[in-house]
């Protein structure tokens, strides 16, 4: 009998762990994804309706909202804009970053673990401790206000972060392939190339997701380095200037749209990539 209660107390309390653990997800899942449906909504909606009732549901499609933001809030430069320098800087991250991971962690030399710490040490800095430093450096170099200079700093910013994940996946690829390629005659640059990059591209996949996430919405960084001409604008300065338009001229519809059109390519991306960031993330653990 004794097994009996102590194997029904058990139950009960994994039951109620159960119970815990749902609510606490669903709970997550309303405050995680309430906002984002609430703006999509939102961006369907005319000024009035905002005005009057903001959480109701739309009675109609406003696409003009939609065109509005894309023409007269030109939502639709600014996002040519992020495209341009995203292109310019998710590559020379991408690259940069992959090819020192690679060396960190598949050659032992002089000076390895200091480098590999001086990435590490990159992740602690505040962004904000570099903006001054950052902006008389640029305008020294005559990059100021410019995309090249923004591509530039772009890479420097998001490189700790890339090694320091890269690094920690290039060692758990198996050296057997490395040495097989090596006494085939191949060079490291076409090991690296051909071999490793080919085999590694689930963490690829999922530190660029990441890298991606994190300088389209970058905010801080253009809006001390690129403010020359509006139209150099990126999109987060666009909407934030959306915003501050919007917010006299009353038409809270087009800032919802530009929000939604913001927005879409990050949701485009992430649910395109999902298992390969999934199998990225856990492929260190299987390993």
């Amino acid at each position: 009998m004794s097994e009996q209660k102590r194997t029904t107390a058990g139950e009960r309390t994994g039951g109620v762990l159960n119970v815990f653990a749902h609510s606490f997800l669903v709970l997550w899942v309303v405050m995680a994804a309430g906002p984002v449906v609430w703006v999509v909504l939102s961006s369907f909606r005319p000024h009035s309706e905002l005005v009057s009732d903001p959480f109701g549901l739309p009675t109609s499609l406003e696409w003009d909202n939609f065109t509005n933001a894309w023409t007269s809030a030109d939502i639709g430069q600014y996002t040519l804009n992020s495209l341009i320098i995203l292109a310019g800087s998710l590559t020379g991250t991408m690259l940069l970053g992959s090819m020192a991971a690679y060396v960190l962690a598949r050659f032992s030399f002089r000076g390895n673990r200091l480098i590999h710490t001086l990435f590490v040490g990159g992740m602690m800095f505040p962004i904000f401790l570099a903006l001054v430093p950052l902006f008389f450096i640029l305008n020294n170099f005559g990059l100021l206000n410019t995309r090249q200079g923004l591509i530039i700093v772009y890479i420097a910013y998001s490189l700790p972060f890339t090694t320091f994940f890269l690094v920690a996946f290039f060692r758990t690829l198996p050296g057997a392939v490395q040495e097989a390629a090596t006494l085939d005659g191949a060079s490291h640059t076409r090991t690296f190339f051909q071999i490793m990059m080919p085999m590694a591209q689930p963490g690829l996949i999922s530190i660029g997701i990441f890298n991606f996430l994190g300088q389209w919405n970058q905010f801080v960084l253009p809006r001390v380095l690129n403010v020359g001409s509006p139209d150099d604008a990126v999109l987060p300065q666009g909407l934030a200037a959306l915003m501050v338009q919007q917010g006299y001229e009353g038409d809270w519809g087009a800032l919802y749209a530009g929000v939604t059109m913001a927005m879409l390519p990050v949701l485009v991306v992430y649910v395109t990539f999902q298992r390969q960031v999934q199998s990225g993330l856990t492929a260190g653990a299987v390993r």
